[in-house]
Formats: structure tokens, sequence, C-alpha cells
């Protein structure tokens, strides 16, 4: 017993071990980047003015401190957020739907396919006719980038149960409600954790595009701004802020990962 407990306790620490390594590694390659970054600009060996720099970036976050950019990053925030909340369920709903429905299903499979395939920026004149110039004109945005890759990934995993799990099920008397509950739904969590984590990126893309279509403020504005009138130091500052919040909202999306795995055993 005792010697099963040390075996396993040295498992764990190899792979806490194994954890810190990957971000430590993680953080230096992000420091040395960092550091070549300043160091080329610094020598001359890129165009600061084109390429900006750390410490440029620094000087205007500064700069926008003083001035509105909370204002710009709670704006972007909260239109990808509602895009994504949105998106993420309503497709998830659709794909359901479209898995108790085989007829459904069938007629609407290459209408979804065409449907992703069309190039979303080219609708967003009839969306801003549709909605209006405004904050619903780019929740509306993030939703069509991000809602018919979350029903293609969803009823993929819908669709992957096991069938003979669903047979047996059958056999036992089950109602098909009590299979999607009981069985379909715990069964594809690894999948729907999976569109969380596309959506995420698909939410800030569909997000900077709405801006760019038709914005008073956030993010996309301030990159649009600055290169208008070639600050490219907002153009960068405002895109290390992007990844940042992206990043951000990933962790978040790995950390609802980490408790439906911890759940599961």
């Amino acid at each position: 017993m005792k010697k099963q407990k040390s075996e396993h306790e040295l498992f764990m620490a190899k792979n806490k071990y194994k954890r810190i390594q990957t971000i430590v590694v993680q953080v230096l390659i992000l420091v040395l980047f960092i550091g070549i970054w300043e160091l080329a600009a610094q020598l001359g060996w890129i165009d600061s003015f084109i390429m900006s720099s750390p410490s440029r970036i620094v000087k205007m976050l500064g700069e926008l401190g003083k001035q509105d950019l909370w204002i710009h990053i709670g704006t972007t925030l909260y239109e990808c957020v509602i895009g994504f909340v949105i998106s993420t369920a309503l497709g998830c709903v659709i794909a359901v739907v479209l898995w108790w429905s085989d007829f459904l299903r069938r007629v609407l499979e290459p209408y979804i396919v065409v449907l992703n395939s069309l190039p979303k920026i080219a609708l967003g004149p009839i969306i801003i006719i549709w909605v209006g110039a405004g904050a619903k004109a780019i929740v509306m945005m993030t939703v069509l980038i991000c809602i018919i890759v979350t029903i293609i990934s969803a009823l993929g995993g819908l669709m992957a149960t096991d069938e003979g799990k669903v047979l047996l099920l059958r056999s036992m008397g089950a109602s098909k409600w009590q299979i999607l509950v009981k069985l379909v739904l715990p069964g594809s969590i690894p999948t729907l954790l999976s569109v969380l984590k596309i959506n995420v990126g698909l939410a800030w893309v569909g997000t900077i595009m709405g801006e760019y279509l038709v914005s008073g403020a956030g993010l996309g504005y301030l990159i649009i701004y600055g290169g208008q009138v070639f600050k490219l130091d907002l153009v960068m500052t405002s895109t290390v802020i992007l990844c940042f919040l992206a990043a951000v909202m990933y962790f978040a999306v790995a950390l609802i990962e980490k408790f439906f795995k911890r759940r599961s055993f």
C-alpha cells in the first residue's frame, strides 16, 4: 500500500513538474520575444515607427489610461462576450434539434454547409440595415461568424455517440429525451468544450470585424483610427490588449474544461 502511495505521489509530482516546466518555457519565450523586439527597435534593426516597440506600447498605454481606454476595452469585451454566449447557446440548441430530427438534419445540412462557406463580411451592409449601426450590428456579426461552426461541431459530437449504447438504452425502453440527457449530452461534453475554445477566437474575430464596419468606440475602432492617422503605436497597443483579453477569455474556458474533467472522474 505504501509502495502504491509513493508511486502515485511520484507520478503526481512528475506531472506537476512538467506543468511548471511548460509554464516557465512559455513565459521565457514571451520575455525573449519582447526583449528581442525592444532591442531591434533600439538598435535600428527595425523601424520603430512602423513596427512600434514594447517601450512605445507601454508609453501609449499610459496615455490611453488617462483618456477613455477602459471605455474602449469595456465596449469590445461586452460585444464579444454577448456574441459568444448567444452564438454558443443558440448553436448548441440548434445542433440538439438537428440530432433529434433526422428529417430536419437531412434537409438543412446542405444549407448549413453553404452558409459556413459564405464570407460573413459581405453581409455587413445588410446587417447594418437590419439592426442599425451600433453594438447590435457588431454582436450580430459575431453571432453569424460563430454560430455555424458551433452547429457543425456540436452536431458532430452528438452524432458520434456509440450507436450500440443508444440501441441498448432503446431496448431497455428509454425515451429519446432520456437517451439525450443520460447518454448523448454527457458523452459530448469534450466536443462542446472544444467548441467553446474555438468560439473564443471566432468571437474576437467577429467583434473586431464588426467594429471595423461600424463603431464609435472599442478596440477595433482604435485600430481603424490609428491606421487612418498613422499612429501605429496605437494600432499595436490595441492589438496587444486584444491578445491579452483573448488569452484571459481562453483561460476562463480552460478552467471550465478542467472543472468538468474533475467531475467526470
